[in-house]
């Protein structure tokens, strides 16, 4: 019995299909995490170009 439930752990050690799942979790939440601080970055820049927009044209119809 005891040698049998060594045996187990002992292939559950070795068992590794989890492991890609994993890593390909890992890289999608980096990923993930890049684009939202891009977003952050993404939209102060539309922010500012739409702020000049709508100044140059309010210039037009004032």
């Amino acid at each position: 019995m005891k040698k049998q439930l060594m045996n187990a752990l002992v292939s559950l050690h070795k068992d590794e299909s989890g492991q890609g799942l994993v890593e390909y979790l890992l890289i999608l939440a980096l990923v993930a995490f890049g684009a939202v601080a891009g977003m952050s970055s993404l939209a102060n820049g539309l922010n500012s170009a739409f702020t000049r927009i709508s100044s140059i044209i309010g210039q037009y119809i004032s």
